[in-house]
């Protein structure tokens, strides 16, 4: 009796005939037909074995993928399944590298056959993972088949990584760098392609940001160019569209662009999930790089520092992250401040004041956040703002006449290369339209599904071409061509008013930050009682202490100064409320809101100090009252202020109503009122009075009244 008739026995044979199928390529798939006729052919080794042919399943849907994994291989995860629920009676392959080239891919399906009871079945034999011999068998079949993948790699690879230490391995380039007849790495020839890359490198100088670089192409109306695939219709065609924030990262971290032959700048790594991933190496772990290896854009030590840039950008590197770009806040050293106590650098969060104006506070709360402790040192930086403005003022007013020309200098430049920049896209669109109407006109007029095409194709450029003139005129239009003369006379009075451009509200808080930039390398802050003490470090190396004042907490922003107060309660002493006011607020003195003050504010600042009033002083020195006055000397109050509006009697105003208090141990004054009666005849003159009209009755007084 065979082997075969011994090891295939009813129970196989009642389940089905599994008859797996794989080529690792599709190329092989298309050229290689002999090894797939060869797997095709084991359909008749499982009839002569006793199985039917319409119980053969056949799984060649993994045509094309790799064997070295089971991840995306549906047609592998399906055999392990069915063998799994025992459905198959035999697996068959070429061999056992067909199914898998993974020793853990490879061992798991024989574990499952072994428990299952399913036999496997090569062009060499026949086995049965239940038995130790044939397991052990398999299982060097398994890892011969995994090292051979690996010679086969290696082969491949060595001479790929020989050719690359010599920089003679191609690879497909970036937009901007071509291959020359002799294979030889240049510039790409189009002027427009090259103005628009060095374009980019430029504004991210000036700018030193990805995003500010995208905004600044969007606002300019400028295009970036791209090269389609090489595969397909349009393969090499050049193409123009806006310019996205990771091709403007992709463009600035390729070493290409710096004239640096690189390879080896990334690696995959596969998770326990089979799931792969790309990751980049420290530069230090490349495989090759050769600087100077053809023509760039900008040198290799412009590449570091861009890399520098961008790397102090990062949202987040570490603990000791650098100054990173200009945002908008206010604050003016954002990244600069470094703690004076624990030496790690600053933070910076907002506070609102009630008419809506942000401050900026530096936080030194790393450590606080990390350990659970209150802050380092929490500092309001609007003094620290103010007096490193002053500071940087100061410093570049000597050189104010140079910056405003070389910035005159540049702006216009940039200007000018970006206006031809966008005539390059009108010229390209031109081209492109002249092409296509030169070839309709050469076509066989009669040859009209050509011609249809040729038309529509030719109609198209056109519109284009309309389209990029169009954009090109309103972007001259809206300014961003080059500088006008009155523009250019603006830039230039910068020598002579640097403090109030900088101060001007209308000026960015990204260009102030900037400006900053220039001259500050980092400030030390350490917060006293009463002062906050700052060490400012130059970029030219020498330094600058500053001292300014703590700023106000809440409650001592709001409350009135002690000097006011006590200006108040001298000026009390002789003058009203209304008085009082008129001259604080000529003095431009102001309440603890910074309010000017009022009668009412004032009234109910000094009833919460518990200031007298002038009244009250005066009352309390013992001047009377109108009714007092009044009671003293025996007449109407109305007579009162008519003879203090005459001057017969004194008193001081106490209110802005005209209100008095009076002076006591004054005496009547004499009356002013004329007589105009005739005296009275006295009965020891003798003479004889006339009568009295009838009905009147006359009276003797001292006076001589009637």
């Amino acid at each position: 009796m065979s082997d075969s008739q011994t090891k295939v026995t009813a129970e196989h044979l009642r389940r089905d005939a599994y008859l797996y199928v794989r080529q690792s390529s599709l190329h092989q798939v298309v050229n290689n037909t002999e090894s797939g006729r060869r797997q095709y052919d084991l359909r008749g080794r499982a009839v002569a074995l006793g199985w039917p042919a319409e119980r053969v399943v056949v799984i060649d849907v993994d045509q094309g993928q790799s064997g070295s994994s089971a991840t995306d291989r549906e047609g592998f995860q399906r055999l392990v399944a069915d063998v799994s629920l025992q459905k198959a009676g035999i697996v068959l392959g070429l061999e056992c590298s067909r199914l898998a080239r993974n020793n853990a891919d490879w061992h798991r399906l024989l574990e499952l056959c072994a428990l299952s009871g399913t036999l496997i079945c090569d062009e060499d034999g026949l086995y049965d993972p239940a038995t130790i011999n044939d397991r052990l068998l398999l299982g060097l079949k398994g890892t011969i088949s995994e090292a051979e993948l690996h010679f086969i790699r290696a082969r491949l690879q060595g001479g790929l990584l020989a050719k690359a230490r010599r920089g003679e391995l191609a690879v497909r380039l970036p937009v901007g760098l071509v291959y020359d007849p002799l294979g030889n790495v240049v510039l790409d020839p189009d002027a427009g392609v090259r103005e628009a890359i060095a374009h980019l490198f430029e504004t991210f100088e000036a700018t030193g940001s990805a995003s500010a670089v995208v905004k600044a192409f969007a606002a300019e109306h400028l295009t970036f160019p791209g090269r389609h695939s090489p595969g397909g219709p349009h393969a090499g065609e050049l193409y123009h569209k806006p310019l996205r924030h990771d091709q403007a990262l992709f463009v600035l971290h390729n070493p290409r662009y710096a004239g640096a032959y690189f390879y080896g700048r990334r690696k995959q790594l596969t998770d326990i999930n089979g799931h792969t991933r790309t990751m980049h190496k420290p530069r230090d772990q490349w495989t090759v790089l050769i600087k100077d290896a053809h023509p760039g854009y900008i040198t290799f030590e412009q590449y570091e520092t861009n890399q520098a840039t961008l790397t102090a950008n990062a949202a987040a590197r570490g603990e000791d992250r650098r100054a990173g770009p200009a945002r908008e806040g206010p604050a003016l050293l954002q990244g600069l401040v470094i703690c004076g106590k624990c030496g790690k650098r600053m933070t910076v969060n907002y506070h609102a004041r009630c008419n809506g104006e942000l401050l900026p506070d530096y936080h030194c709360k790393r450590e606080g956040i990390t350990t659970g402790t209150p802050p380092c040192q929490t500092i309001c930086g609007t003094g620290i703002d103010k007096a490193l403005a002053t500071l940087v003022l100061e410093q570049l007013t000597p050189l104010a006449i140079e910056t405003a020309l070389h910035v005159s200098a540049e702006l216009t430049q940039r200007a000018a290369d970006a206006d031809q920049i966008r005539a390059s896209s009108v010229q390209r669109a031109q081209h492109a339209a002249d092409t296509a109407r030169r070839r309709y006109l050469a076509v066989d007029p009669t040859n009209r599904l050509v011609a249809d095409t040729l038309e529509a194709d030719w109609n198209h450029k056109l519109r284009e071409l309309s389209d990029t003139q169009d954009e090109y005129q309103r972007a001259r239009n809206a300014g961003t061509g080059t500088l006008t003369d009155e523009q250019q006379a603006r830039i230039r009075a910068l020598a002579s008013d640097l403090p109030a451009l900088f101060n001007n509200p209308a000026t960015p808080i990204r260009e102030r930050k900037r400006l900053i930039r220039l001259l500050i390398t980092d400030v030390t802050l350490i917060r006293g009682d009463e002062q906050i003490t700052a060490h400012v470090r130059l970029s030219g190396g020498p330094a600058h202490t500053l001292t300014v004042p703590r700023p106000l907490r809440a409650w001592e922003a709001h409350t009135t100064p002690a000097s006011t107060i006590t200006l108040i309660d001298e000026l009390l002493n002789d003058h009203t409320y209304d008085e009082t006011v008129t001259i604080l607020n000529q003095q431009r003195l102001t309440g603890g809101w910074g309010h000017p003050f009022t009668v009412t504010s004032l009234t109910q600042l000094c009833r919460n100090r518990g200031i007298p009033s002038h009244h009250e002083r005066l009352r309390a020195a013992g001047m009377l009252t109108l009714d007092q006055i009044a009671k003293e000397l025996s007449v109407s109050t109305q007579t009162v202020k008519v003879w203090q509006r005459r001057g017969d009697i004194t008193g001081r105003r106490i209110d802005g109503r005209r209100a008095h208090l009076y002076h006591p141990g004054q005496t009547r004054p004499p009356d002013r009122r004329r007589r105009h009666r005739q005296p009275a005849v006295l009965a020891t003159d003798h003479h004889q009075l006339d009568p009295a009209p009838e009905g009147i009755t006359t009276t003797n007084s001292p006076g001589g009244a009637v």
